[in-house]
C-alpha cells in the first residue's frame, strides 16, 4: 500500500500524487498516469503492482489543475465526466507536473513513465517533451495518432486494441509508419483491455501486455 503525498510544480501549482515504494531498494523508478477517471482505487493498484515488482512508483493527479481529488468510477455518466477533463489540460502544465513526480522519484535512479488510456497519451508526449526519462510505456492513447509529429527522446512501447472503437486501427497503422522507433504490440481486445474492472478487461491481453512492459521497463531501467 502506497501514500497520498503533494507535489509542487515548477510553476507553484500543488497536486496530489498516490507514491507506492517497493520492499527493499528500488530498481527504478516509474511514473504511473492515469486514465480520464482519476487517481481512483484501479489507478492506485496499478502504482502498487508495479512496486511489487521492485518499482519506486508514483501517481500524480494530474487533473488537480481542474478539480482536486477527482475519483470517479465507470458509468456512462463517469465516462463523460472525465472525457470533459481532456480538453481543459494543457500539455506545458501536463508535462510540469510529470516533471513534478519525476524529481519526486529519481533518487531511486532511472525514470520511466507507463501510461493508459489519456495517460498513454500523456505518456508519449512526455516521451518528447520531459527531460530525464529513460523509457515511456503507452497503453491505448487516444491522443497518440494526432500528436505523431512528437519526437521521443527515449525508447517508446505501445499496446493498442485491435477493436478499440475510439482508436481507428488505420490510424495506428499510419502512426507506426512514421515512427518505425517504436515498439509496438496489437491484441485481440478494445480499449481499457487493462483495466481488471468493468467488462473491457480481457485478461490475457493484459497478462501478455504486462509481461512485456515490465521486460522493456527492466531493459532500459534496469
Amino acid at each position: 500500500m502506497g501514500k497520498i503525498i503533494e507535489l509542487t510544480a515548477g510553476d507553484g501549482h500543488k497536486l496530489s500524487a498516490y507514491r507506492a515504494e517497493p520492499k527493499g531498494k528500488p530498481r527504478a523508478a516509474l511514473i504511473v498516469v492515469q486514465e480520464i477517471f482519476g487517481v481512483n482505487s484501479h489507478i492506485r493498484s496499478v502504482a502498487d503492482g508495479y512496486a511489487a515488482d521492485g518499482y519506486l512508483a508514483i501517481a500524480p493527479a494530474f487533473f488537480d489543475r481542474v478539480e482536486r481529488g477527482f475519483d470517479i468510477g465507470y458509468s456512462q455518466a463517469d465516462i463523460e465526466r472525465g472525457r470533459a477533463f481532456i480538453p481543459k489540460m494543457q500539455w506545458d502544465k501536463v508535462i510540469l507536473d510529470a516533471a513534478a513526480a519525476l524529481g519526486n522519484v529519481k533518487s531511486a535512479g532511472k525514470t520511466g513513465i507507463v501510461g493508459y488510456c489519456w495517460g498513454g497519451t500523456v505518456s508519449w508526449m512526455g516521451a518528447s517533451r520531459l527531460s530525464g526519462l529513460a523509457a515511456a510505456v503507452c497503453y491505448y492513447g487516444g491522443g497518440i495518432t494526432s500528436n505523431s509529429g512528437e519526437k521521443p527522446k527515449c525508447p517508446v512501447m505501445c499496446h493498442w486494441g485491435e477493436t478499440d472503437q475510439g482508436i481507428p486501427i488505420d490510424g495506428v497503422r499510419k502512426f507506426l509508419g512514421e515512427h518505425k522507433e517504436v515498439t509496438s504490440f496489437t491484441y485481440p481486445a478494445g480499449h481499457a483491455f487493462n483495466r481488471d474492472v468493468g467488462a473491457s478487461y480481457h485478461a490475457d491481453s493484459a497478462k501478455l501486455a504486462r509481461q512485456r512492459s515490465l521486460d522493456f521497463l527492466h531493459k532500459h531501467l534496469g
